[in-house]
């Protein structure tokens, strides 16, 4: 069974999800099915297949986030530090083609988000970073092309 490494704060994020499904969307979506049954004929009522099909979806939810969570490995980055690149590591880096700034932490693939600077572990970006220092320049092959980039600054937590 492979670890999936995350931070404390997408472990708490994926925690709350699972949470809200179980104790909030789970007795809801069970109050909706029993409503639409009690509107008789079962085989033409919309609203029961409705509510029967977001049961289905909440419960794959609710097994998938259960699988996450036990495999996960949890890894606090207050406690890193390093002058090299790692899991949990923020870097500070510049475009060399646009002399644009980027902030990229990396992550665990359960709690990327690029838009807010939260790159997977596993993405193009992230596996070019692993293991630099601070003044190397590094290549990423993205979807849009190449791109290169100077490590300007590494910092955890």
């Amino acid at each position: 069974m492979e670890k999936i490494p995350m931070t404390v704060q997408g472990y708490s994020v994926l925690e709350q999800e699972l949470k809200q499904r179980q104790q909030v969307e789970r007795p809801r979506i069970i109050q909706a099915i029993s409503e639409a049954r009690s509107h008789g004929d079962l085989s033409e009522n919309a609203e029961y297949h409705a509510a029967k099909e977001a049961q289905s979806l909440n419960e794959g939810r609710i097994a998938e986030l259960e699988d996450k969570l036990s495999r996960a490995e949890v890894i606090d980055v207050t406690k890193l530090s390093g002058s090299t690149i790692m899991f949990g590591a923020t870097v500070t880096l510049i475009d060399e083609d646009t002399e644009e700034q980027k902030v990229y932490q990396i992550v665990g693939e359960s709690e990327a988000d690029v838009k807010s600077g939260r790159v997977s572990i596993t993405s193009p970006t992230a596996r070019a970073l692993i293991g630099k220092k601070v003044g190397d320049t590094v290549e990423v092959n993205t979807p849009g092309g190449g791109k290169s980039y100077e490590i300007l600054k590494i910092a955890f937590g």
